[in-house]
């Protein structure tokens, strides 16, 4: 046998010139624009609460949770082993964790619980810290918190219910109500022939023992879409004598035997992958009007009001998660013998992203006060939250996917690669623009609020024009933009996208010029409103102030 020196040991697989995961960080303590804007809105009582939680989410075990339950999704187990009908959905223990992680903080009651100014926003902020660790979580506890108003429609069944939905304790089993320390809520509208044309609905209700508010129906039909069927109850819309009419469907009778309630399929959706979506059909299912007869629409809009400031608070969240981690790649990545984030054309773009975020969180954080401030009986907060939501709603949900794809790009081929997690941002991305109504429904009810309530238009441009006088750029576009809604009455439908993207423009600047860092200011003041940029992100002006603005929004190295 021959013998031989023993072969060198070549390094092929040392690693060098890698990011890190972005982790062992709280995640609001480096988070500056969201800090300032739970201050300024009058949340800052609930800071400590939002850094405990900003803690917990920013560690690797409760992240690996986040990304457990993507990889593990919901399973719809219609039957027991013996062929009995139990209709229930089967999670990983991560979804568990992460549902146990936001009712424990209070994600899905706290403007409820601590009704006052501030209250609405520290809870916007505490969504967000649990959103980037994962998104789907926030489907069954955004319905859990805006179910409430609804539900007080009916004070019987309000009495009833409203402890069980703003308990500090989950229970994931699928039980009756009265046997758990606390329940979620969920909610069925939309039918296939339908979609948001809920008038088109199909499902029946018959009344027991004479119906009417608070009175018990059968309900009988099928539903499209159940976001979270793993709920405890459910609004749902369904046709009397008199029209649409919203009721209250558990899971259960009140004899403890399980409803008439049968979940057909769990959706295979493009992104959401950890929350379960599902088509259902209720055969005689025992239910409890909510509200007046035939005014279901009117009900539950109320509900709808508040996922919808969810809708634009997740967004928000999703760019913020855009935006830390590119950040935090490009400040751990070197190209052409320079750290990525000292690249000029790569801090053209990062710059970018980052501003696009901060106006996001800015503009949801005013929302939300607004919403405080109408829950308090300031009728000038409600006119501004009827015809701002439906705005921001719309814009900032639309801006999500592009932020996504800019920020998944800045990571090169490593963000196309499931274990960077981007591709998840990415898939999520879409949703909130579709969710409690698509881009057309927010732009055609932004034009309703401004036709049968004019005050709430003088409403929202009074808030716009506390920055008269700062910026021209601001005050030239908010000029044009008023005279484009009411020029030409007759194509103001046709016109409406192009009308409410002013209109989301115009109230982000609003709050930058107010509020914001200058150099952020300036660069969305010269980009978004004086036209000075491109059709994709990094197409900032020379002159940028690129390096405060990325650090304002960077996590530290």
């Amino acid at each position: 046998m021959l013998e031989t020196a023993e072969a060198p040991q070549h390094e092929t697989h040392t690693v060098f010139n890698q990011s890190t995961p972005l982790e062992n960080v709280n995640l609001y303590e480096i988070d500056l624009p969201l800090q300032e804007a739970v201050n300024r809105e009058g949340a800052g009582w609930a800071e400590d609460r939002i850094k405990a939680l900003g803690e917990i989410c920013g560690q690797p075990e409760v992240l690996l949770a986040g990304r457990d339950a993507n990889e593990f999704p919901p399973r719809l187990k219609a039957f027991d082993r013996f062929g009995n009908r139990i209709d229930e959905v089967e999670f990983h223990p991560a979804w568990h964790e992460l549902m146990a992680l936001g009712i424990e903080h209070d994600l899905h009651a706290l403007p409820w619980r601590e009704p006052g100014i501030g209250a609405n926003v520290a809870r916007a902020a505490l969504f967000t810290q649990l959103t980037q660790v994962e998104a789907g979580v926030g489907c069954p506890i955004s319905m859990t918190f805006s179910v409430i108003p609804s539900l007080r429609n009916q004070p019987e069944v309000a009495e009833e219910w409203e402890p069980r939905f703003t308990s500090l304790e989950y229970d994931g089993k699928l039980k009756p109500a009265d046997q758990k320390p606390g329940c979620l809520a969920g909610m069925a509208m939309t039918e296939k022939q339908g979609g948001s044309d809920v008038r088109a609905n199909t499902t029946r209700a018959v009344p027991l023992n004479g119906g009417g508010p608070g009175g018990e129906y059968e309900i009988t039909g099928h539903k499209w879409f159940c976001s979270a069927p793993m709920c405890d109850a459910f609004l749902v819309l369904a046709q009397t004598d008199a029209g649409v009419s919203c009721f209250l469907l558990p899971r259960f009778t009140p004899n403890g035997e399980r409803n008439r309630f049968h979940i057909q399929r769990l959706k295979e959706k493009l992104g959401n992958k950890s929350n379960a979506s599902s088509e259902i059909e209720f055969r005689g299912a025992w239910a409890r009007m909510i509200g007046e007869d035939g005014r279901g629409i009117r009900t539950i809009i109320e509900m709808v009001s508040h996922t919808r400031l969810d809708c634009a608070i997740g967004s928000s969240a999703g760019m913020r998660t855009g935006v830390a981690q590119a950040t935090h790649h490009a400040m751990n990545r070197s190209a052409f013998g320079k750290k990525l984030i000292d690249q000029p054309l790569m801090e053209n773009v990062l710059a970018d992203l980052c501003v696009e975020s901060e106006a996001a969180t800015a503009t949801v954080m005013r929302l939300a006060r607004a919403y405080d401030e109408a829950a308090a009986g300031d009728e000038g907060a409600a006119l501004l939250q009827r015809l701002a939501t439906p705005v921001l709603k719309y814009w900032i949900c639309k801006r999500a996917p592009w932020h996504a794809v800019e920020s998944l790009e800045c990571f090169g081929g490593n963000g196309y690669a499931e274990e960077s997690g981007m591709p998840r941002l990415f898939r999520e991305s879409p949703l909130m623009s579709i969710w409690e109504g698509s881009g057309n429904v927010q732009c055609l009810d932004a034009l309703r609020a401004m036709v049968k309530s004019p005050a709430s238009y003088e409403a929202f441009f009074s808030e716009v024009g506390e920055a008269a006088g700062a910026d021209s750029r601001l005050d030239s576009f908010v000029e044009k933009l008023q005279q484009e809604i009411t020029g030409e009455p007759e194509t103001l439908e046709i016109r409406a996208r192009r009308v409410v993207e002013g209109m989301g423009l115009a109230f982000q600047g609003s709050m930058l010029v107010r509020h914001g860092d200058p150099a952020v200011a300036d660069a969305f003041c010269a980009s978004r409103l004086a036209g000075d940029w491109g059709e994709a992100f990094g197409t900032l002006p020379a002159g940028t102030d690129f390096k405060t603005i990325i650090q304002r929004s960077a996590p530290p190295v």
